[in-house]
């Protein structure tokens, strides 16, 4: 669920999105005003303009200054003096602005992707302490113009601090995820489930009042830690946004005074900090099983090359005895041949065993090529996004690791196609991870990666992998598949001959193009005919 093209998008269209995003959601949010100021229990503009500095830079600086002038102008929420008015917009917009130009100084090594605990944590300490500092300053203006008691400071700033704070929380890590991230929640039963619990838990909270309503609210902890627990930070990010908005309706249908909205935003606080910070240590366990998972592959490939080794040893073993004798035969032949009293019948024979040390040595070569052939016993007509998806969950942590977005197109008739399901996954999984391998040595590029299949003729499907990457050299293009040749500076090779022996050993072909963005590799697959399926 990524969307690169938005980077991508002139700088004048992304301002005027977010400016007309902060009013609409300013708009929206504008419920039970502190004092007929423009104090809210929840303030999700603000979140809206973490997002933006964070992923687009101090260029958009400005654009922080005047959006809350410019939402309260078409609101008409004029609280104070337009001298006063603009002042606080600057210093609401510029406090903010400062606090998110010093999270992202290098020296903290900030991801805005939040990829780990540190960068939530670092997140969540500079969205407590600004609003706490820009609460103070507007309420302080208030006081100032005369509008609000010096007694009903305290109070004042506790509101708008909570209602600062909710908005980031809960819209900066959904927005910064869905914006970097190639999914948030998988499209399944289990996550129709945990949001019918949501909506379970709001009808138990809503059916009762006062004080029964806030030891019940506790209730919506359950699916939160729920999604937690399943999907990580993405997914319980998109939880505690569902919550809140299911809380702020929720408390429409109760009169002005039969709620403390400030302490339910305030017990909604504690329940997405939570959330998060339960997704987060889930996705770090998951990061940290991928990663072990990758060490003992390299491991098992370390073991595998030892073997290599070995096996090529045995080989070499096992043809230089017959090779020798062989050419010991042959020169007695020559030298039979050459010299005064040629014996026929000798010579005859010499050359019989000379012969038979060749076939000896084919025989070895016979067994080598039986040992190492590819199978065909397990061909079985088989749909080939079954191959795109199960490829994808095998290389779901590569693909979270280096942020990059896989989209498939898969025909809609598409016909079954005969293959070794495991053969052609390997070919698939080699593809997309030499892709994905491409796009994360270029740290400026939002990777993109898109797997296509379509119907090629009456005997064969062709499926295209394509990545926005740097694209392949023009030799290897002219070349293609060179034996164990490698772009990588620690690649052997192996992966792009292995994938040409089991597509030819299939029937197909496989070859390298240039894509619209970068590399494309394309290959065929034969189609299953009536008989065999």
């Amino acid at each position: 669920m990524t969307f690169p093209r938005i980077f991508d998008a002139p700088k004048v269209v992304i301002g005027v999105a977010y400016l007309m995003a902060f009013a609409l959601l300013d708009w929206i949010s504008f419920i039970e005003p502190y004092a007929h100021l423009g104090i809210t229990p929840w303030n999700p503009g603000i979140g809206l303009s973490f997002v933006l500095l964070l992923l687009f830079g101090r260029r958009m600086f400005p654009l922080l200054l005047i959006s809350p002038l410019l939402a309260d102008m078409l609101h008409q929420q004029f609280a104070m003096p337009w001298a006063m008015e603009i002042l606080s917009s600057v210093l609401i917009g510029g406090g903010y602005a400062i606090a998110l130009v010093f999270l992202l100084r290098p020296k903290l090594r900030f991801d805005p992707a939040l990829s780990s605990m540190r960068d939530l944590v670092l997140l969540m300490l500079v969205a407590v302490i600004s609003a706490a500092v820009v609460a103070c300053t507007y309420v302080s203006l208030t006081v100032a113009a005369g509008l609000l008691p010096m007694s009903e400071f305290v109070p004042a700033v506790l509101r708008y601090w909570i209602g600062d704070v909710i908005g980031v929380t809960v819209v900066t890590p959904f927005a910064l995820f869905a914006l970097t991230r190639r999914r948030l929640l998988p499209m399944s039963m289990e996550t129709a489930l945990q949001f019918a619990a949501i909506g379970v838990a709001f009808a138990v909270v809503f059916s009762f009042s006062g004080e029964q309503q806030f030891q019940l609210f506790y209730v919506l902890f359950l699916p939160i830690v729920w999604i937690a627990v399943r999907t990580g930070s993405e997914g319980v990010s998109a939880g505690i946004l569902v919550t809140q908005l299911g809380l702020i309706l929720g408390v429409q249908f109760f009169p002005a005074g039969a709620l403390d909205l400030t302490a339910l935003q305030a017990l909604m606080l504690v329940l997405a900090v939570t959330g998060l910070v339960a997704g987060e240590l889930v996705t770090e366990r998951r990061r940290t099983e991928s990663q072990l998972w990758r060490n003992q592959e390299a491991l098992a490939r370390l073991g595998r090359l030892g073997s290599m080794g070995e096996l090529a040893a045995a080989i070499a073993h096992e043809l230089n005895q017959p090779l020798m004798a062989a050419g010991t035969y042959t020169r007695l032949v020559d030298d039979a041949m050459t010299g005064s009293n040629t014996d026929v019948v000798v010579v005859a024979a010499t050359a019989k065993k000379a012969v038979a040390q060749v076939e000896r040595a084919a025989e070895v070569v016979r067994r080598l090529r039986a040992l190492v052939r590819l199978d065909r016993s397990n061909r079985t007509p088989c749909r080939f996004d079954r191959v795109v998806k199960e490829t994808l969950e095998l290389c779901q942590p590569d693909i979270d690791r280096f942020h990059v977005s896989v989209r498939s197109n898969i025909a809609p008739d598409l016909p079954l196609v005969i293959i070794d399901l495991l053969q052609i996954e390997q070919v698939t999984i080699n593809l997309l991870r030499n892709a994905i391998e491409a796009i994360s040595g270029n740290a400026n590029l939002r990777g993109a990666v898109l797997i296509e299949a379509r119907k090629a003729n009456v005997d064969f499907v062709e499926v295209c992998v394509a990545d926005n990457g740097p694209g392949f050299p023009p030799h290897l293009i002219e070349s293609a598949f060179l034996p164990l040749s490698s772009t990588k500076a620690e690649g052997l090779g192996v992966g792009l001959s292995l994938c040409r022996s089991i597509i030819e050993a299939h029937g197909g072909q496989i070859w390298l193009t240039t894509g619209k963005d970068g590399a494309a590799i394309r290959f065929t697959l034969p189609i299953a005919n009536a008989s065999q399926t």
